[in-house]
Order: structure tokens, then C-alpha cells, then sequence
């Protein structure tokens, strides 16, 4: 997502800064959130680890939609809203897919 971010343009399209700082952030930001949602599997115990990664999901999603609504502005509601629909196909997406992988 990092490379995608820095290669999508110069700055100069979205005044977003140059590519180098953006696909950082981009970067960093995404493998911080890749690996907050994955840390409660350390948990032996399966069931409190899965309750521990569905509340990290939901304040994951919290913050996406809030730095959304901050930085590009919109309704608070709204972007909520696209934020939980958006996480809420992708939960399904791989809810699908786990049900087909165990099959």
C-alpha cells in the first residue's frame, strides 16, 4: 500500500505531500494496523483472543474514520459509516473464505 501511495502522484495532484513522505506514512500506518488486530492470537486461551482482536478491529476502525473525517473533512457520520461498511466487507470477504479453506 506504501509503494501504491507513492506512486499514485507527485503532490502536486493531491497536495498531499511528496511520494517518499506519503508512502511512508501509508507504509508504516499499514503494517502497524496489520499487526494490532494479529497480537491477541499470542493468547493461548482462542476465545479471549478473539474477543481481544474484534475490539482492537472496532477501535481500528474508529480511528480510520476519524483521521478520515479530520484530514478530508465530510460528515463525522458518514465516514463512520463508509468505514464499518467498508470493514464489514472485508470481515465477510474472509469470513467466506475461512468457511471455504475449512471446508
Amino acid at each position: 500500500m506504501g509503494l501504491a501511495e507513492a506512486l499514485s502522484d507527485d503532490g502536486s495532484i493531491s497536495g498531499r505531500g511528496g511520494p517518499i513522505e506519503r508512502g511512508l506514512i501509508t507504509g508504516v500506518s499499514t503494517g502497524i494496523g496489520g499487526m494490532l488486530h494479529t497480537l491477541p492470537f499470542l493468547i493461548p486461551d482462542l476465545s479471549l483472543a478473539l474477543r481481544l482482536a474484534y475490539a482492537v478491529v472496532v477501535i481500528e476502525l474508529i480511528a480510520i474514520a476519524f483521521i478520515r473525517f479530520h484530514y478530508m473533512g465530510g460528515k463525522l457520520a458518514n465516514t463512520i459509516v463508509q468505514v464499518v461498511i467498508g470493514g464489514g466487507i472485508v470481515f465477510g470477504i474472509g469470513f467466506w473464505l475461512g468457511r471455504i479453506g475449512a471446508g
